[in-house]
């Protein structure tokens, strides 16, 4: 990463229709104040989160940042990280994963849940737990010319 870019290039690769398990994997969790949705402090939060990470002397785990949308007003964010960072919430998940990649406007994301929920059902698995992994900020996407969205829900 250089100077002139704040958001890694995302590769869709390793994510897209992929089934996988994590086992104790470290987050650390934040919140988000919204308002119909729309995140209002994303990027104060997500700046909260890196200077945590660097203090610690810790490594953000493939970029993954999964936001949960817990209200129109409230949004989590879990940021993968290597250790435990201290004076932050730190989380593990554990389970079976399903991931699924889209790219377009934000606006197409009540589209992609329908068609993330069939694509779950075809596979065989029940979501127990879902996640929005916002790969690249607005400018970023605008930048690479690409707006990649990853659906990541805990299954059964």
């Amino acid at each position: 990463m250089n100077e002139t870019e704040c958001c890694p290039r995302f590769d869709p690769a390793p994510w897209d229709g992929k089934l996988f398990e994590w086992n104790n994997k470290k987050f650390i969790k934040e919140s988000v104040t919204s308002f119909l949705n729309m995140p209002l402090n994303f990027g104060g939060v997500m700046k909260k989160l890196d200077e945590q990470v660097r203090h610690a002397q810790a490594n953000i785990q493939e970029g993954v940042c999964l936001s949960d949308h817990t209200s129109k007003w409230n949004m989590d964010v879990y940021l993968a990280v290597d250790k435990d960072i201290p004076d932050a919430e730190n989380i593990t998940f554990s389970g079976k994963f399903l991931s699924k990649v889209y790219e377009g406007p934000f606006q197409d994301t009540g589209k992609w849940c329908k068609d993330f929920e069939q694509y779950a059902t075809n596979k065989g698995v029940s979501i127990t737990k879902w996640y929005m992994w916002y790969t690249t900020c607005p400018k970023c996407a605008k930048k690479y010319g690409k707006n990649y969205v990853v659906i990541v829900a805990q299954v059964t």
